[in-house]
């Protein structure tokens, strides 16, 4: 009830939170707290009532606090900044990570940056500094500065003892890094490495020489695909000299994998981006602004079709019927290109698709667009004759629909890769865009086959 192998989940974990602090019962809220994961207590925390967010994280013990601070939503560890203390805020400030204190500051007010800047140490101070002053979405402003670095002179057993006096301020200990007496990178070896190497061994013989490494001004999407690609745990960063000046973790990876995906499925579905990680915690008329901008850009440009329909209204007039089956081209026509539209996003997105590739691959989707249309044709063709008692407005149906379906994959591929080419972002050819093109040109094929397949019921060419 409310477990998963014996340990509470975090939904439970806020109801039974929130009835206990109400109750004024904090004994009992400590004792709920201290066997839940720290990545559970700070869900758990955050979906508390704000009034409460402060109350419950100040019953956490010190350095468990500090743990659970870096596992909030940015939106919580503001509300905490707001509450607590000064000197609480403080403690928590200093005690973060690097590049999770860089993420804070990016959310809060500049003048509270500055405030909470100026009361760092010197030491964070300045590495806070550094990294602030890196271009966001970067590898530089994605890094810490938390790492071991060895020398190649060092042998194994120095090099055990500095690993296992430095573990507890550094990110990780898996992925160990080889410099110079300049701090230039010259070399990576694992943990694993060096705990079966001879105690004697020195650094330079066991280390791998050919390191991969990414610059300070790596996009950071370029970052996890390298760490993706290689399967590392962490991918060192060097500044133009070569210094290695800090490294990228998986985890930050993971976050940033998020970030991109959730970002490509707001631009798919229209959505203006904003901040990716409240959606769901914004006001109405927050979440009303964001969509409204890009739903007023498609209602300019669905206004096309409007036009196209009303520059043919002679040919409706003579023959209604025909209106009828205007939504089945353009719903077809949308969903082709939508389908188009994804399959060549995720590519990009993946970089699968280079070079003739992408050629090839806009080929293709209008080769299947026009399989597809015929394989319509042959199900539409009887069904509109059926329904509507007239051939030829079945057959325009059919080979309209045939050329929207052509059309609609062929700009559904092909839209993407040329926005990716004048550099946007290819998502924002999605299912709305491709859809909103493929209405304007398919009504306006559709109404031009009907004038040559009836030219007696509509009154022949215009």
């Amino acid at each position: 009830m409310g477990e998963v192998g014996g340990v509470l989940v975090p939904d439970v974990v806020t109801q039974q939170l929130e009835v206990l602090l109400e109750a004024g019962n904090y004994d009992g809220a400590k004792l709920l707290l201290r066997p839940v994961q720290e990545v559970d207590a700070a869900e758990a925390i955050g979906n508390l009532p704000r009034t409460l967010q402060a109350l419950a994280f100040r019953l956490l013990p010190k350095d468990e606090a500090i743990a659970v601070y870096e596992y909030l939503p940015v939106d919580v560890q503001q509300t905490l900044v707001e509450r607590l203390r000064s000197g609480e805020v403080l403690e928590l400030v200093e005690a973060m990570s690097p590049d999770d204190r860089v993420r804070l500051f990016d959310e809060l007010p500049a003048k509270v940056v500055r405030r909470l800047q100026a009361e760092l140490s010197p030491a964070e101070r300045r590495v806070t500094a550094q990294l602030l002053g890196y271009a966001p979405e970067t590898a530089g402003r994605l890094m810490t500065t938390e790492f071991i670095d060895l020398k190649e002179f060092h042998s194994a057993e120095q090099a055990l003892e500095i690993v296992r006096r430095r573990s507890g301020s550094t990110e990780t200990i898996y992925s160990l890094y080889v410099t110079d007496g300049a701090r230039k990178l010259t070399g990576i070896l694992s943990l694993r490495d060096l705990v079966v190497a001879e105690p004697e061994a020195r650094i330079g013989e066991v280390m791998t020489r050919e390191v991969i490494s990414v610059s300070t001004d790596t996009d950071q999407e370029e970052v996890a695909r390298a760490i993706q690609r290689y399967d590392f745990l962490a991918m060192p960063v060097v500044d133009r000299e070569q210094r290695l000046v800090g490294i990228v973790t998986v985890d930050d990876v993971i976050d940033v994998i998020q970030q991109e995906a959730t970002r490509d499925l707001y631009a798919a579905g229209a959505v203006q981006a904003g901040d990716e990680d409240d959606y769901f915690r914004s006001n109405l008329f927050a979440i009303a602004r964001r969509r409204v901008v890009w739903l007023l850009v498609l209602l300019v440009a669905n206004s096309g079709t409007s036009a196209v329909i009303a520059s043919q209204e002679s040919v409706l007039e003579r023959l209604v019927l025909l209106a009828a089956f205007i939504p089945l081209l353009i719903g077809t026509g949308g969903n082709v290109g939508a389908q188009s539209s994804t399959v060549v996003i995720r590519g990009l997105s993946t970089q699968q698709l280079q070079g003739n590739g992408r050629r090839i691959t806009v080929l293709r989707e209008a080769a299947a667009g026009l399989l597809l249309g015929l394989m319509l044709l042959v199900v539409v063709v009887p069904w509109a004759w059926q329904l509507g008692g007239e051939p030829m407005v079945a057959w325009a149906t059919g080979l309209s629909l045939l050329a929207i379906s052509v059309l609609a994959a062929t700009a559904g591929a092909a839209l993407p890769l040329l926005f990716a080419r004048l550099g946007f972002d290819p998502a924002l050819m999605s299912a709305p865009f491709i859809t909103t093109v493929v209405d304007v040109v398919g009504v306006f094929l559709y109404l031009r086959v009907a004038r040559l397949l009836l030219p007696a019921l509509v009154g022949g060419e215009a």
